[in-house]
């Protein structure tokens, strides 16, 4: 299996990929606040700022420092100010209380140290009426992403979901690849 890098922009995964038809298809309108854990170089907080717009707000962490200062210059780039991005650990970071209507892992829930912690802390972060959103890697072969033996069965993600107290109201397909888990409080 080869670890491969996509770029913001690459034509390849946004085939299997559209960051826009995910964040649609979840529910993401103009005025909301989405938070962004472990974002990388932003694909899907750029698109997710675009759809908020000024009015709403996209928090967006990662430790890569260099993912975040990539973000940051698209996001300036492209006069998005209500995009804040910055270099936090997941399980350090409760980027508010109550505020955001969206938390979302990007294929990446596998990779936090402590996973059961990052979705306690997006808990906190959740307003009532917010929803976590898990897109996250089918568990098996393919070439290229994490080893199968490192991703989360659908299973295993949502248990680890409902044990910080959400309930899991959908199961989905996301493409070739992935797999969308939605819950709520």
């Amino acid at each position: 299996m080869v670890h491969r890098q996509f770029p913001i922009n690459d034509p390849e995964r946004r085939k299997w990929q559209d960051p826009e038809k995910i964040l649609t298809c979840i529910g993401l309108e103009p005025g909301m606040t989405f938070v962004d854990v472990g974002c990388g170089d932003g694909y899907f907080a750029i698109p997710a700022a675009r759809m908020v717009g000024q009015e709403g707000k996209v928090i967006a962490v990662d430790l890569d420092e260099g993912s975040i200062m990539r973000l940051q210059q698209k996001a300036a780039e492209e006069g998005l100010r209500h995009l804040s991005a910055e270099v936090r650990a997941a399980e350090e970071t409760v980027a508010c209380e109550g505020c955001a209507d969206f938390v979302f892992f990007g294929i990446d829930l596998h990779d936090f140290a402590d996973p059961a912690q990052v979705i306690r802390n997006a808990r906190r972060m959740l307003r009532p009426s917010g929803l976590l959103v898990d897109l996250d890697w089918k568990p098996e072969p393919m070439s290229f992403g994490p080893p199968p033996g490192k991703r989360f069965s659908i299973g295993k993600a949502q248990q680890l979901i409902e044990s910080a107290g959400f309930h899991v109201t959908s199961v989905k397909e996301a493409g070739p690849y992935h797999y969308i888990i939605i819950a709520r409080l």
